[in-house]
């Protein structure tokens, strides 16, 4: 059986791909993939049912490529396609791993900036005083970012993001967690500040191989290199085994490619420069089944 995707429908007209997806789903159809639409709205607000019903039984294997979904929200929605016979190429636990920094963190802690994490449920409160400090001794000595288990806000970079020293950390760490409120995903995550210069670089990893490398989405017209350090980010992808992957990638003040980000490929923004049907391409040719890593 050909593969299938799921993509995220228009809210506006629900029959309808979400016009952001719309050239990767002109490239799938294009390569003979089958397409079947999900509600993203009513994934997001627990109607997991109402959200795959226009999901054809028997639908068999596919890949979603739509909005960012939280973990329990894509556990959910793998179990309601189950039901339709359908079966997502990407279970929920690697799912997981590839989303939450926690599940990538130890696979790739030689590429990437020392971290320390600290569970948390939305509305708790961050940690401050001693604990603080020894979370975030031995993370560096040029500063700290704080982030999310998935994401920051690095456009509130002074508030809520970056903070010069161990005196700043404990107000960017309780603002960030402010900010975030009841869209706290996981807890809280503590950087070691790296100083990195020139464009970031997204790799797209498909069982264990890179098949595209590329700007990263939100600079979709920067000029990129290919890192030289792919085999070691290679490495890193296969010990998380999960089969479709993200990295993005940027050089460090000191010449040296450094991990910044690692993520799902199914929620991965694909830059708008890019031709689709590259990555249409790769997923269709993988199929239903993984290859094992050569």
């Amino acid at each position: 059986m050909t593969v299938g995707f799921l993509f995220c429908a228009d809210p506006l007209r629900p029959r309808r791909v979400d016009p952001h997806f719309g050239p990767e789903a002109l490239a799938v159809r294009d390569g003979d993939g089958r397409v079947a639409l999900v509600d993203h709205d009513a994934l997001t607000a627990g109607r997991t049912g109402e959200a795959v019903a226009r999901v054809p039984d028997g639908f068999g294997p596919v890949w979603y490529r739509g909005w960012m979904l939280r973990s329990g929200q894509y556990a959910a929605l793998e179990e309601a396609l189950r039901a339709r016979g359908c079966r997502l190429l990407t279970d929920a636990g690697a799912y997981r791993r590839a989303h939450e920094l926690p599940g990538w963190l130890r696979c790739f802690e030689d590429l990437t900036p020392r971290t320390a994490v600290v569970p948390m449920a939305p509305g708790g409160r961050a940690p401050g005083g001693r604990r603080l400090a020894r979370l975030a001794g031995g993370l560096g000595e040029t500063g700290f970012v704080v982030k999310d288990y998935v994401k920051s806000r690095k456009h509130e970079w002074l508030q809520a993001c970056y903070a010069p020293d161990l005196d700043a950390l404990e107000r960017v760490a309780a603002r960030f967690v402010e900010l975030q409120g009841e869209d706290l995903t996981g807890g809280l995550v503590i950087r070691g500040f790296e100083h990195f210069t020139g464009a970031q670089v997204r790799v797209w990893w498909l069982d264990g191989e890179a098949v595209f490398a590329g700007p990263h989405p939100d600079s979709p017209g920067d000029a990129v290199e290919r890192p030289e350090i792919l085999g070691d980010v290679r490495e890193a992808v296969r010990r998380l085994g999960a089969r479709f992957v993200t990295t993005d990638l940027v050089r460090r003040a000191d010449g040296a490619w450094r991990v910044i980000e690692v993520g799902d490929g199914q929620v991965s923004d694909w830059p708008s420069t890019a031709d689709p049907g590259v990555l249409a391409g790769a997923l269709l040719a993988a199929g239903g089944a993984a290859r094992a890593p050569g």
